[in-house]
């Protein structure tokens, strides 16, 4: 299919879209990690956490999340009165698949005064058993919090190791981990540094403690927006899934962003097409519903979050 005619189908597409979502009150969210032309029909773009609070407190009957499973469950956990729907069903993301609720309840079994801290990349049924939520952005905010002296972090051992540097605290890791951040190594950082000496590094905390130990600012994508946006700097190595150099190309079109390594892309952010959003709206498919009993345990460890960083 040459260029031109892919771009009169997603024109075509993008113009059914925006008409179905009028026409049956929907609003459409697209993460920071999915695909330009995803990211273009957005209502709303950022990540995780922060759109599943925008979506809440819209006036739209349906959320489209263009994200993955673990964020439509989010949106739903916040947005019960509202349907939510996943475009693409088999959109997962490998780190959420690394702790079980009852791989956790034994845990927590073992340890029942220890405070569990779980990242909102997890299941809802891992939330419904955690004390509190965090995200990369507020988990050492959340773990300070705490009154335990003791706490522990699920699933990514990364963040856990990054927030137990920047705290008094013990934090105890799962030993789960992001595929896609875990494997940016130190060596293709510094290659990058040297290829690009005047770049500004940013990582997210995701990403192994050696890679973190690299980084000019370890922060969220968000943070990564905003400190694009802000900074009186020009050039930026970007170590976070490649998606977000899209969005901080668009909003800074006269500075130069670099990724950290080629190979940082998640094929379940990539799943999502026009074609499917298109649809999912025309059948109201996809249906992603946190049952009423998690639900209710999961919404209190995420409005604890919610209400320590508001």
């Amino acid at each position: 299919m040459n260029q031109e005619t892919n771009h009169h189908q997603n024109a075509t597409l993008q113009q059914r879209i925006r008409e179905l979502a009028a026409k049956k009150n929907a609003v459409i969210l697209a993460h920071n990690y999915q695909p330009p032309e995803i990211q273009d029909i957005a209502d709303l773009c950022g990540d995780s956490l922060e759109l599943s609070i925008q979506a809440a407190q819209t006036p739209a009957d349906i959320i489209v999340f263009c994200g993955v499973h673990f964020m439509a469950e989010t949106a739903s956990i916040l947005s019960s009165d509202k349907r939510v729907l996943l475009p693409k069903a088999d959109a997962g993301c490998p780190m959420a698949d690394m702790v079980t609720a009852t791989a956790l309840a034994a845990r927590i079994a073992q340890h029942p005064e220890m405070p569990v801290v779980t990242y909102v990349n997890s299941t809802a049924a891992v939330k419904a058993i955690s004390t509190i939520c965090c995200t990369s952005a507020n988990a050492v905010e959340v773990v300070n919090s705490l009154e335990a002296d003791e706490v522990l972090m699920v699933p990514d051992r990364n963040l856990a190791a990054w927030t137990a540097s920047k705290t008094g605290k013990t934090v105890h890791a799962w030993p789960g981990y992001c595929p896609i951040h875990d494997r940016l190594t130190a060596e293709e950082v510094i290659r990058q540094k040297h290829a690009h000496p005047e770049a500004f590094f940013m990582a997210h905390p995701e990403c192994r403690a050696e890679v973190l130990a690299l980084a000019d600012l370890v922060t969220s994508t968000s943070g990564m927006l905003r400190h694009a946006r802000e900074s009186g700097g020009t050039s930026f190595i970007i170590g976070t899934e490649n998606g977000l150099l899209y969005p901080l190309q668009k909003e800074n079109p006269d500075k130069t962003f670099y990724p950290a390594s080629e190979k940082m892309v998640c094929l379940d952010m990539k799943k999502i097409s026009l074609a499917d959003v298109a649809a999912c709206l025309d059948n109201l498919s996809g249906e992603v519903r946190v049952p009423a009993d998690i639900r209710a345990s999961a919404y209190e460890a995420v409005k604890k979050m919610i209400d320590l960083s508001s």
